[in-house]
């Protein structure tokens, strides 16, 4: 076969004359190009480059055969005239992309985390998993759900299970929503298009992160007929730009804002700090003044606005007619002045564990929340939801059996698309429909309806000295560790 140089590939960089390098054959893609299902855009990305890793996070070595003629191959790379492949990193992500298991062999959301974590950029998998200081918020959001046991009720027939309900008067298949993620072409190069993609297949909420890889209308043409978006808001310290986003928003079809309030800094993420960010930045921070050498959390931390206040609320509602949830809530006492400013809905969540290191975790509050907001009768006003640390179906069970409304999954979904592309998206879902509908059905309860506290044992969910060693989630933690000497 015949040897081309990489110096020769790079030259034929453009719509008209494509090639790629993948698993090290060459390929003229000018032909293929208006065909590709993921659009054009994506492979003009990688135009006279090697893009095996991105090709293989997506997709099976096979799928060429079918989808390419034979003649499209040109030959083979000349390996002499490859410097990128000499990396040591660079041939260990090539190495865990052709040899991951089958998307069938993935059980649980953990299978996907261990697959991602040998399959993206060290930046990349440092962004996405770190949290703050020393993460202990980030693990006792997992953690906590481990101090609530079930109440199971038996010889109740449970034949017909309906896991659907409705979130802010929208539809959902099951009691879960798509919380909002930045920077998702970092694990897959089409973005948050691919969870809008899954979102739809599924028939669930998805949240339009405030900083998405992709643009607002990319988002937003991606969504199918019927299908709900919520958007998530960071207010800017130019309210004039955030007046814009927010009727935007509107304009563009989504349902709801979900105001992100727990980011008047950032947090201390020393996993991310350590990593210059190299990427592109997101479309709709294209210009702005960015700091780049301290991680990716930095690029939007002189976005934060610190004097971000409950008046703002007011302002929001004079400027907008559609229903406003707070994210970010972490006391009773904050709960209740939500549901007093007239919020929609309150999103119980400590930012992953991103942001400040012993905030609590929402599953913990959320039974003090509830049980303050029906003393005061606030509770007939607004939705409760929480995010952090849901990684089963039972996850799901025990919050709905204390109060909240559904729960929002942000992390497990990146992972999950970093390895697997739309497909590992709607299998880890799925995963989560089957575990949350199974769960239903061995408490006894036929419907969300019949999820009550009553089902789950909390005695022990405020005891912080004791949870089950769960050896799934140490197996995928990536341990924060201090730098060593070189000395």
């Amino acid at each position: 076969m015949t040897l081309i140089s990489a110096e020769e590939v790079a030259k034929h960089n453009t719509y008209q004359d494509c090639w790629v390098i993948i698993y090290d054959k060459v390929y003229n893609l000018s032909k293929f190009l208006p065909e590709h299902p993921g659009g054009v855009g994506v492979i003009l990305e990688q135009a006279g480059k090697d893009s095996t890793i991105v090709f293989g996070r997506i997709h099976p070595q096979g799928i060429i055969q079918q989808y390419l003629p034979p003649d499209a191959c040109l030959g083979l790379v000349d390996p002499a005239t490859i410097i990128e492949t000499s990396k040591p990193e660079i041939e260990q992500r090539r190495e865990a992309i052709k040899n991951k298991p089958h998307l069938t062999e993935i059980l649980n959301l953990y299978d996907f985390e261990a697959v991602a974590s040998q399959i993206l950029t060290k930046e990349t998998y440092a962004f996405y998993s770190c949290a703050a200081d020393d993460e202990i918020s980030y693990r006792e959001n997992h953690n906590a759900f481990h101090r609530i046991w079930l109440r199971p009720r038996v010889m109740r027939d449970v034949t017909h299970i309906d896991i659907s309900t409705k979130i802010l008067g929208y539809h959902s298949s099951f009691p879960l929503f798509i919380s909002p993620t930045a920077l998702g072409k970092l694990a897959h190069p089409l973005g948050e298009v691919v969870l809008t993609r899954a979102a739809h297949s599924h028939g669930i909420i998805q949240m339009v992160p405030n900083f998405a890889s992709c643009s607002f209308d990319e988002l937003t043409s991606a969504r199918k007929e019927g299908q709900i978006q919520f958007f998530q808001l960071y207010i800017n310290k130019n309210r004039d730009v955030t007046k814009k986003v927010v009727q935007a928003a509107q304009e563009k079809g989504c349902k709801a804002i979900f105001v992100t309030v727990d980011v008047p800094g950032l947090g201390n993420r020393e996993k991310d700090a350590r990593m210059k960010y190299v990427g592109a930045l997101p479309d709709n921070q294209k210009g702005n003044d960015l700091e780049l050498n301290r991680g990716a959390s930095r690029l939007f931390s002189s976005l934060m606005d610190p004097s971000l206040n409950w008046n703002d609320i007011k302002w929001l509602r004079s400027i907008t007619s559609l229903p406003i949830v707070i994210k970010g809530i972490q006391t009773s006492e904050d709960a209740i002045l939500a549901a007093e400013y007239g919020c929609d809905g309150i999103m119980l969540s400590n930012h992953g564990g991103r942001q400040l290191d012993f905030a609590p975790s929402a599953i913990e509050i959320l039974p003090e929340v509830i049980k303050s907001l029906k003393r005061l009768g606030l509770l007939d006003k607004v939705e409760v939801y929480i995010d952090g640390g849901i990684r089963r179906g039972t996850d799901i069970f025990k919050a709905l059996a204390l109060g909240a409304k559904a729960v929002g999954i942000g992390r497990p979904l990146l992972y999950a698309m970093s390895s697997y592309g739309q497909a590992g998206v709607e299998r880890a879902l799925q995963i989560l429909k089957d575990e949350f509908e199974t769960a239903m059905r061995l408490s006894g309860a036929n419907t969300i309806a019949d999820i009550c506290p009553n089902m789950v044992d909390i005695r022990s969910l405020s005891n912080h000295t004791f949870t089950p060693k769960d050896y799934l989630f140490s197996n995928v933690y990536d341990r924060l560790s201090p730098r060593r000497s070189k000395l």
